[in-house]
């Protein structure tokens, strides 16, 4: 059996920045430190930060009034900054800047009169982050039949709507390209970001995968069922035909995926350590007797600097 590896893999620059800010804040101020939701979307982190005293919550009304807080990579609604400030909470903000980005996109749309497609997946943090950005105004739109069922504006012709769109940072860029498509078809004078929304991160992992799919039977994804950019690389490779599998962790793994196969792709999400990649990389090679690979990866060059009171 020959094992691969993915190049890029597993962690960004916004999920570093996120942990390092939580493991910072519980260094600095002690425990307990409040984060609210996941601070990224990986199990395994998120039941590391808890063992050192880091309490997540869903809900801003779980935290006592004047302690610290911690809003997640995926961002969070202006109406969540206004009542943290009211209750006079401690906040640091653990929001990717890639997101950050696409919140003041929606901003200086509105202000300029524009309604505002949010391309992205219903009930995911980021996208509730950025639709509330704006009191209204803003459309969510998950695939091409919702593109072209969109309604808009109030009694005007969609021509007459001034329109631009945005997308989740963490979509399949193949998907994404075919609804920003539909959209620009019905709504020709629909305004785009100058560069995608879609971060490096997301780009450079699914661009890999798809050479790994090239080369590979079956590919492995290391990573939560609940990150979005984790399920996108594991629907990149069973788009171009290959048995692809989610794991968290390696006791996740099923022998029987590779039997009969002569070769297995490893990747992670941007929110996967690279401690589980090579967890999950020598189960593998127990499994099929192949050999594990060495597991260097490159250096992107994006690095987020942390807030100044946690340096």
């Amino acid at each position: 059996m020959q094992i691969l590896l993915a190049n890029p893999r597993g962690f960004c620059a916004g999920v570093e920045r996120a942990i390092a800010i939580v493991e910072r804040a519980l260094e600095k101020f002690g425990a307990p430190i409040y984060v609210r939701h996941e601070v990224v979307h990986n199990r395994f982190v998120v039941d590391g930060l808890k063992a050192k005293g880091a309490i997540f919550v869903d809900e801003l009304d779980e935290i006592p009034d004047g302690a610290t807080v911690i809003f997640s990579a995926h961002g969070v609604p202006k109406a969540v900054r206004a009542e943290a400030a009211r209750r006079g909470l401690k906040v640091f903000d653990a929001t990717c800047p890639l997101v950050t980005k696409v919140h003041l996109e929606v901003e200086r749309h509105r202000k300029q009169g524009r309604e505002v497609v949010m391309i992205g997946h219903k009930g995911h943090p980021e996208v509730e982050g950025t639709m509330g950005q704006s009191d209204g105004g803003i459309h969510l739109v998950e695939n091409v039949a919702d593109a072209m069922a969109l309604k808009v504006g109030a009694g005007e012709t969609a021509q007459c709507v001034s329109l631009a769109y945005v997308t989740q940072t963490t979509l399949s860029v193949d998907d994404a390209a075919a609804i920003i498509t539909a959209l620009k078809a019905r709504f020709p004078a629909i305004v785009g970001p100058k560069k995608d929304d879609i971060c490096y991160a997301t780009q450079n992992r699914q661009d890999a995968i798809k050479q790994l799919a090239e080369r590979c039977e079956v590919i492995v994804v290391v990573g939560s069922q609940n990150s979005s950019n984790s399920n996108r690389l594991r629907e990149v490779a069973e788009h171009m035909g290959r048995q692809a599998y989610l794991v968290d962790r390696a006791a996740e793994i099923d022998a029987a995926w590779f039997v009969g196969r002569q070769s297995v792709g490893v990747s992670a999400g941007a929110s996967a350590p690279e401690s589980l990649v090579d967890e999950v990389v020598q189960a593998i090679a127990a499994y099929t007797g192949g050999v594990a690979p060495e597991t260097i990866h490159s250096d992107e060059g994006v690095n987020f600097p942390l807030p100044g009171e946690l340096l």
